[in-house]
């Protein structure tokens, strides 16, 4: 689930560099980080979801 989380958001901001979404806060190319740091957070998130409700062995 992570992979495409992050495969995801490399994909927005690919295009962000490419073409600017204009979306709020996204209105330039080299807002691209935002969304690096975006789904970085969110995997990051994920990950410990994950962990926390991982069963126990």
């Amino acid at each position: 689930m992570t992979k495409i989380i992050m495969v995801f958001f490399a994909l927005v901001a690919a295009i962000q560099v490419i073409k600017p979404l204009g979306w709020p806060g996204l209105k330039h190319r080299r807002d691209a980080w935002k969304l690096a740091v975006g789904g970085f957070l969110v995997t990051l998130v994920a990950v410990i979801l994950a962990a926390t409700f991982q069963p126990a062995a």
